[in-house]
Parts: structure tokens; sequence; C-alpha cells
């Protein structure tokens, strides 16, 4: 997908790069880069650590979600359970933690879908996908200041909220059409036990 070689008259390099400002874990950066013409332009982007997202399945076929606040956008969205990669964490430890902390759910298998990168015009941050079945409800452990309220819904509930505009988390949406062309057979998983 990416080649530089084939990719040379497209591709960008940096000149300077200046970290404009460092949070907690969000970084953003100003860089000055090279155009393929020979021209050069500014590129301001978010630095982030990376993050998964959880698809879990229950047995009778519904799927847990989440509703939380979400800041930014002032109001409360629904999501698929999801979550920072923290430093040297591996992805499948973070998803396995990000379900039982946000759910109270343990999986007993795992499959690793793929990665989406969900602002690439002004962030580098990738978010894994796993789907989790074999689910067992057990005790939930949010962050502190973290609240959200965990529910269920089916395949279809969840198709028809993105239908009306209900459902707009573009990382949700994105496990909703993994999820869709695994049912119809179309897109591979390949299931693990939990480590």
């Amino acid at each position: 997908m990416d080649d530089p070689e084939v990719d040379a008259h497209l591709r960008e390099r940096t000149l300077q790069s200046t970290r404009v400002y460092q949070g907690h874990f969000l970084e953003v950066r100003r860089d000055t880069v090279g155009l393929p013409d020979g021209g050069t332009a500014h590129r301001e982007y978010i630095v982030h650590p990376g993050a998964v997202v959880v698809v879990p399945l229950l047995d009778d076929g519904r799927l847990v979600v989440e509703r939380q606040y979400r800041y930014p956008l002032g109001r409360v969205m629904l999501e698929f359970p999801a979550g920072k990669i923290d430093p040297n964490e591996a992805p499948l430890t973070c998803a396995m933690r990000e379900l039982t902390e946000e759910t109270g759910y343990r999986a007993a298998q795992w499959a690793r879908a793929g990665i989406l990168h969900n602002a690439v015009a002004y962030s580098n941050e990738g978010i894994e996908i796993w789907f989790a079945r074999g689910l067992t409800l057990g005790e939930q452990h949010l962050d502190a200041g973290e609240f959200l309220e965990v529910t269920t819904a089916t395949f279809d509930e969840l198709m028809q909220m993105a239908g009306t505009g209900e459902l707009t988390d573009a990382k949700s949406l994105i496990c909703l059409l993994w999820l869709q062309n695994w049912q119809k057979g179309e897109w591979a998983l390949h299931w693990q036990a939990a480590p």
C-alpha cells in the first residue's frame, strides 16, 4: 500500500519539527515539510500513543456497548468499549484490560480484526480493532473520573442508529462494518484463546 519508491511523487519530508504542546498523553506538533514539487508547507498534528476498541459479542448475538459523555462534543455518545494503550503495553493486553475495566466482562476468545486511523489529516492515532466472545460478567473497575453506562444492542439496532445518524462514533461505525463483513463470511477473523 505505501511503497516509498512507488509513492515518491506523493511523499513529504520533514525539514523541521516543533513541539507546540505536551499534555498528559497527547502531543501537538507543527512541522515544516518539503513537498514533492520542491515547495514547503506546515503540518500541524496530534501525536497519540495508540488505542484499542473491542467488539464484545454476547452468546445471544447482542453486542455490549457504552454510553459516555464526550466533552469535546458536549453530548453522550454510544460507542464500543475502547481505551488508550499504556506505554509498553501490548494491544491485546490493553483490549482485555479495557473490556474488563469499563464493562466488567471477560472474554474467553479474542480476534484481531485490524487497525483504523480515524483522523489521518491531523493525528497519527491508530486504533486496533479486537473482537471478543465467550463473555462472562464480573466486576467493573472504572478509572477515577470515568463515568459510563454499559448496555447491549443487537446488530440491527446499531445499524439502524447508524443509518439515522444517532450513532456517529467513527471507531464504532468501522467496527460495525467489520462485524457485518465477518458475519457474511467476507472478512476473516482468527480467534485465539485468552492468554
